[in-house]
């Protein structure tokens, strides 16, 4: 039978028995081989978005040092790319894999705080814990490999709710309160929107449990002294984060602290619908910026999440676990859904992390069927969410098959056009590639990255003349050794030698330590027939990067050798 609530709030003794060792392994190993099962579409995917820029999806990321990957504000989950980079360098399979397993362990935690906070059956626990591993909504937190930084952050962070919750009845001990403070760090330098965690705690020891309130937290002094500490510092690292980057915090470009709120104001039911109904997933939604709060669904929205918050508050001793979760859900959201600017206005991995509060919603609502509907119910949706994860996770299995359904559904957004594009060249097909490259530059004023691409389509094609067109438009908005290497590889490509060479000597004057300058150089310089100079420029390039293949098979050409 379910736990009933008390009159402070819900019930935190010790889960009653039901699950024995071996059921316990049967299930782990159950829900670990279901869950590859689910995912498996998507394990030998390609790298992703922005799989490219991370230190392990670059072409020079052989000559890295483990310095070099842990000298970032997130040290721990690059040390797990690092790790995976050590296994197999660049095929994905390993890096999917560790993802899945990181994700599974997240479930196994969720269960242990469902079953500590919510009710003596372990049963419904488990199936609430398998509503979260199988939401298609946690496809791009578990698919696409940049987005570990939830999965091991959400690790560090319910391990430490984990610890937190199974305490035993009285205050909190010292070794108990190291291990959250320690879980805590290890979170944040994961990713830093989990320096809400302590907040979340608070809430937990106010609302949950038959001794709830500021006694209870009083009592736990031994924990929340030190974690206030932790948790300033915490807040001054994310500061610090925030303005040093290019895509997020109050000196973002182009995008308001209030347009970036009120935006989060409808946004906020945007993701509540995709919980209860996720339908319409979409890896990169075109959202309108919401600029006024004259926009009647800014106030709508602001107005229903008040009441929301105000409704939990007031009903907490009547609905105690559901008044519990809509508070974590809003507390864990706050962090990518509130004042503070973000690049991307709306990202289906912001709920990995505040997951746990709207199952505790579920958990009440459950619990209110009786055990048999709650269980039937339960289990037909873990069912419903696997088929539906599995199509999910088909979809992220390539570009080609991302970025169609993303432009399907996102027809007038740059971004998915642009990368469309990209993933048609890399496919060979170069003349659809060519047209929605030319769609996407319809779209927006191109930067000069698109403008790149497009001429490496163009000239694919062979339409040379219109290749270098694009470069030199780009080379106006980035006059970039990059822009300039590649407009001379095009038109060495050509037999327009002279043009060429050009090209790559302005490029060595804005960047001579860029190994490909020297490539395009030697290739050049093998058409025509000047040996010795090209060997000399492929030698420069495998000084600056001694693995680069086109240096080393170039000078093979070169020196005849």
């Amino acid at each position: 039978m379910p736990s009933k609530p008390t009159k402070r709030g819900v019930a935190t003794a010790p889960p009653a028995g039901g699950l024995s060792k071996w059921k316990a392994v049967l299930l782990l190993a159950a829900s670990l081989a279901v869950l590859f099962e689910i995912y498996s579409p998507a394990l030998s995917g390609p790298f992703l978005l922005d799989d490219g820029f991370q230190l392990f999806g670059r072409p020079e990321a052989h000559r890295f040092h483990l310095e070099q990957w842990l000298n970032n504000v997130r040290p721990l989950l690059n040390l797990t790319y690092w790790l995976n980079f050590q296994l197999s360098g660049q095929d994905t399979v390993s890096y999917h894999v560790v993802n899945v397993i990181f994700h599974w362990l997240n479930g196994i935690l969720v269960f242990v705080i469902l079953w500590r906070i919510d009710r003596r059956d372990w049963l419904l626990s488990a199936l609430g814990a398998g509503i979260f591993l199988v939401h298609p909504i946690q496809t791009e937190s578990v698919a696409y490999i940049s987005s570990r930084s939830e999965l091991v952050s959400v690790f560090f962070a319910y391990a430490a709710l984990a610890v937190f919750v199974t305490r035993p009845p009285g205050p909190i001990g010292w070794g108990r309160a190291a291990a959250v403070i320690a879980a805590f760090g290890c979170a944040v330098a994961s990713k830093e929107h989990t320096a809400v965690l302590p907040g979340v705690l608070l809430l937990i020891d106010l609302f949950a449990g038959p001794e709830a309130g500021l006694k209870t937290v009083r009592e736990n002094w031994r924990l929340y002294a030190p974690l206030a500490v932790a948790a300033a510092l915490g807040m001054a690292f994310v500061v610090r984060t925030l303005m040093s980057t290019a895509t997020a915090g109050f000196g973002m470009k182009g995008l308001a602290w209030y347009e970036y709120a009120f935006t989060q104001c409808r946004m906020f039911w945007r993701y509540l619908r995709l919980l209860v109904l996720p339908v319409g997933l979409n890896a990169d939604p075109d959202i309108p910026i919401s600029q006024s709060f004259a926009d009647p669904f800014v106030v709508l929205g602001l107005v229903g999440i008040v009441a929301l918050a105000g409704a939990a508050i007031y009903y907490r001793k009547r609905f105690p676990l559901a008044a519990l979760g809509i508070l974590i859900f809003l507390l864990f959201l706050a962090p990518t859904s509130s004042i503070v600017p973000i690049r991307d206005l709306f990202a289906e991995r912001r709920v990995y992390l505040p997951f746990i509060g709207f199952l505790l919603v579920v958990m009440e609502a459950l619990g209110r069927l009786g055990r048999r509907n709650a269980l039937s119910l339960a289990a037909g949706v873990v069912l419903l969410f696997s088929i539906g994860t599995y199509a999910r996770a088909q979809v992220w299995a390539s570009h080609l098959d991302l970025w169609s359904d993303t432009v399907e559904k996102s027809p007038n957004k740059v971004r998915p056009r642009f990368q469309l594009a990209f993933a048609l060249y890399q496919a060979g097909r170069c003349v659809e590639a060519n047209q929605e490259f030319s769609k996407a530059a319809s779209l927006g004023k191109p930067d000069a990255l698109l403008l790149i691409d497009w001429a490496l389509a163009l000239d694919c094609v062979g339409q040379v003349d219109e290749a270098a067109a694009r470069l030199r438009e780009a080379a106006k908005i980035d006059n970039s050794a990059i822009v300039l290497s590649t407009l001379g590889m095009i038109l060495g490509k050509a037999g327009r030698h002279d043009e060429a060479l050009a090209a790559l000597d302005q490029a060595q004057k804005d960047n001579p330590r860029f190994a490909m300058i020297y490539v395009y150089r030697g290739n050049v310089l093998v058409a025509l027939q000047r040996m010795e100079e090209a060997a000399a420029a492929f030698r420069e390039a495998l000084k600056l990067d001694p693995a680069n293949q086109g240096a080393l098979q170039g000078l093979r050409v070169a020196t005849g050798k």
